[in-house]
């Protein structure tokens, strides 16, 4: 393998101007996302989630992630159906 000396990185006026106004776009992109969570929150659905017991907390989770959870069958012949040996 052939060394050679490590590369200069040169920071240039412009590289800094470039990072400025990327991080205070995205600052204001996190203050408006913020914004929206604060009032997102205060429709009510932010503190039922909080305060409620942890059934329908898992059930609300369960709305947001779009699962729908079966029940068990409690005996055999649901389970395989009506097979017959």
């Amino acid at each position: 393998m052939l060394r050679r000396k490590p590369t200069r990185l040169e920071l240039k006026l412009d590289d800094i101007e470039e990072f400025e106004s990327i991080r205070k776009d995205l600052e204001t992109r996190k203050k408006q996302k913020e914004d929206v969570d604060v009032v997102g929150g205060s429709d009510g659905e932010g503190a039922i989630g909080l305060s409620s017991d942890p059934k329908s907390r898992e059930q609300m989770i369960n709305d947001r992630i779009g699962y729908k959870p079966q029940p068990k069958p409690s005996n055999r012949s649901s389970q395989f159906g009506s097979f017959e040996f």
